[in-house]
């Protein structure tokens, strides 16, 4: 589950992930704040609105991609999806450095390196 915080590292990847979804005035802002790292006060002058006004508009976006992510969880799926990954990898060299230990079987040597090269793909 994802934490809210400020100018946290999830906000960017939740706009990576969902900041189509925005409306383009409220992706720009949101960008603006949390990947160009502008304060409130720049954004606002350079936008030509109020401060509280970028800072309502982002605090909207952040509602949204934080319910999106609730309602669809991409990004949780990913992050799971890269720890099996992890897994699946870890266990293709304990295999390995197994077969090598105790029987050296070029088969299973070249198995295992396949699946550990796939699931490095995969992360």
């Amino acid at each position: 589950m994802l934490a809210k915080g400020i100018k946290n590292l999830d906000v960017s990847i939740l706009i990576d992930c969902y900041g189509n979804l925005l409306t383009e005035k409220q992706r720009s802002l949101i960008e603006y704040y949390y990947n160009d790292d502008l304060s409130l006060s720049e954004i606002a002058e350079n936008e030509g609105i109020t401060r509280q006004g970028v800072r309502d508009a982002i605090k909207r976006a952040e509602t949204q991609l934080y319910d999106l992510e609730n309602k669809l969880g991409f990004l949780e799926k990913q992050r799971r999806l890269n720890e099996f990954a992890s897994q699946i990898r870890d266990a293709a060299m304990e295999i390995s450095e197994y077969n090598y230990r105790y029987g050296c079987s070029r088969e299973i040597n070249e198995r295992a390196k396949v699946i550990y090269e796939l699931a490095s793909e995969l992360l």
